[in-house]
């Protein structure tokens, strides 16, 4: 069934290929109320989407990203604006599972894809209350297991079934137990240094989510292209942030006044904590829409260099 499915893929790419899009905006339009519910605790099944003005929105106002362009970001009912982030992850989402789609045979393609699924709403999550969900790291990661040891070829391993099951799954608990283990390590030494937390449990956990989808080469590169990504992107942001401050004369009754918890705190000191999730799951995602090529034969020759000496 899978060859036929294959054969057909190869003769009319553009057909699956288009359905994998829309399937990927469907989703990200129920990633958009899993973003918004789960930090609530609220049920992402029921009630159905509504409007801010409490009416229920129907189906056909309910489109992925077709609906957002038609009403021009506004609700039917009453005129409510809504933010363009909605359209925006449903894009994203559309896109990204094409990316796996055109990167991967189909099995490891649609697992991907609930490895993409996780990986954005831990993102918008983490962007909006500074947490990432246990189901999502905990959760992703005994997820990214189990698939491992049914569906070897996610890690491309090949041989007898029942070998190259145990296989499978090994290289996911490697994955998720140094990755995890890395990053705890180091936040523990930035602790030490810095005398304060420099990771998040929530780090900590994700990480070892990307290593059981990834393997062990995918946690390490998602820790350290993390951490690329974040100088690239905050660096800029801080510095610019920096210099207006500069420019700018501090209010009398601040002086007087102190923020009244460590919340506030932080609001005060510009970039006083940024979610380093997002980066994680930049960089997670980079590994595995190709970068994990370059990857992992960086790592093989650098072993082979090593065990030569």
């Amino acid at each position: 069934m899978i060859e036929t499915f294959e054969f057909i893929n190869e003769d009319f790419p553009g057909f699956f290929a288009g359905v994998v899009f829309i399937f990927g905006a469907v989703v990200g339009s129920f990633l958009n109320v899993c973003i918004y519910r789960i930090p609530a605790e609220k049920s992402v099944v029921f009630p159905g989407s509504t409007c801010a003005c409490g009416k229920p929105i129907p189906w056909y106002h309910n489109i992925p990203i077709v609906t957002w362009l038609i009403l021009r970001g506004r609700a039917s009912c009453c005129g409510e604006t809504f933010s363009i982030r909605y359209p925006a992850i449903e894009l994203l989402t559309g896109l990204l599972f094409l990316g796996s789609w055109l990167t991967h045979t189909p099995i490891p393609a649609i697992i991907g894809m609930l490895y993409i699924a996780f990986l954005i709403c831990s993102t918008f999550i983490d962007f909006d209350h500074m947490i990432i969900p246990d189901r999502f790291s905990i959760g992703g990661m005994v997820i990214g297991v189990v698939i491992s040891i049914f569906f070897p070829s996610l890690h491309a391993v090949e041989g007898m079934p029942v070998l190259a099951n145990i296989q499978s799954g090994v290289i996911s608990v490697m994955g998720a137990v140094i990755g995890a283990g890395l990053v705890y390590w180091i936040s523990v030494l930035g602790e030490v240094v810095f005398r304060k937390p420099a990771m998040g449990e929530g780090d900590v956990k994700f990480v070892g989510f990307i290593g059981a989808f990834c393997g062990w080469q995918g946690a390490v590169f998602a820790m350290f292209g993390g951490a690329l990504l974040g100088s690239i992107i905050l660096l800029p942001i801080l510095m610019v942030g920096r210099l207006l401050g500069k420019g700018q004369a501090e209010p009398a009754a601040s002086f007087a006044e102190e923020p009244e918890s460590e919340a506030e705190m932080e609001a005060v000191q510009f970039g006083a904590a940024v979610p380093f999730g997002p980066m994680l799951a930049g960089a997670g995602l980079l590994y595995f829409l190709g970068a994990d090529v370059y990857v992992d034969a960086y790592f093989a020759d650098f072993a082979l260099s090593f065990f030569r000496r």
